[in-house]
């Protein structure tokens, strides 16, 4: 009788021990599919999403927010990487133009586009005729930057104009990660102080991580009263404020063409190898 009941005994933790088992891999499971399950983002088809908020920053931007389907539903978009927009220009023929979200997939249930609205930008025409319960045709992921958590250990960044959203979506992505030790060092160019976008959530940013992130303004036309940079941004600015050329940093840019040129042949002229350094 006693060695049946250590049997059952036996058997008895064993069933459990399984059941368990059983439990936890499909949780396990379960969690792993469901970020997945929660994207809605698609790379080969459009899919639309409403407008439900726009916010004027300045005469000629806006920061645009949309709704995704279900309230914990995530946009699927891996860090520095972007969408593709479609839309009417003002002669009613279709365009399509990539923007980076200034959100990140820890903001469940929508996403947000700062858009610039050039005069004569043919997707700028879409997005200025935009109204609330309208819908944005987008697809993606797309685009070469690839990160990982701690794969450098600093970043410089040179940013010109709207070329400042992939740069604020990768500086959350680092800073908001209490794994992430990068570092952050970004210089901002543009002409005026009006011009500055996201000027309130960098400051934070700044103000937030002041280890980590660090911000040098350059305006091509400042205030009277102004200690940022003036002018255009020069090789000593970026050899001041960006981290120096080494196997273990990278120096992004994303800005308009001149701009991009430009950088690229300073960072040549200082050292900076082919390897350290990406273009948005």
């Amino acid at each position: 009788m006693e060695v049946l009941q250590a049997l059952d005994s036996q058997v008895l933790i064993g069933l459990v021990a399984a059941l368990v088992a059983i439990v936890v891999g499909a949780v396990f499971l379960f969690s792993s599919r469901k970020p997945a399950s929660r994207a809605c983002l698609d790379p080969e088809k459009f899919k639309e999403f409403k407008l439900v908020k726009r916010t004027k920053l300045s005469h000629n931007v806006a920061k645009f927010t949309f709704i995704l389907p279900k309230t914990d539903s995530i946009l699927g978009l891996p860090i520095g990487q972007h969408l593709s927009c479609r839309g009417k220009d003002s002669q009613g023929e279709e365009v399509i133009k990539s923007y980076t979200p200034t959100t990140l997939d820890s903001d469940v249930g929508y996403f947000e586009l700062v858009i610039k609205m050039y005069p004569q930008g043919r997707m700028s025409h879409h997005f200025r005729e935009m109204r609330m319960g309208d819908s944005l045709a987008v697809k993606g992921p797309k685009g070469r930057f690839k990160y990982q958590p701690g794969q450098v250990s600093a970043f410089g960044m040179l940013a010109g104009g709207s070329g400042i959203t992939p740069m604020y979506q990768v500086s959350r992505a680092i800073l908001e990660n209490p794994e992430d030790k990068t570092k952050v060092h970004l210089i901002y160019a543009n002409v005026t102080l009006e011009d500055i976008l996201l000027k309130e959530e960098l400051d934070l940013l700044a103000k937030r991580y002041p280890d980590r992130f660090k911000i040098y303004y350059v305006l091509n036309q400042p205030p009277e009263v102004w200690d940022g940079g003036v002018g255009f941004v020069s090789k000593e600015m970026i050899k001041a404020h960006c981290p120096a050329p080494a196997a273990d940093i990278k120096i992004l840019r994303c800005g308009p063409p001149p701009m991009n040129k430009a950088m690229g042949e300073h960072l040549d002229a200082l050292g900076y190898s082919p390897e350290m350094q990406f273009q948005f």
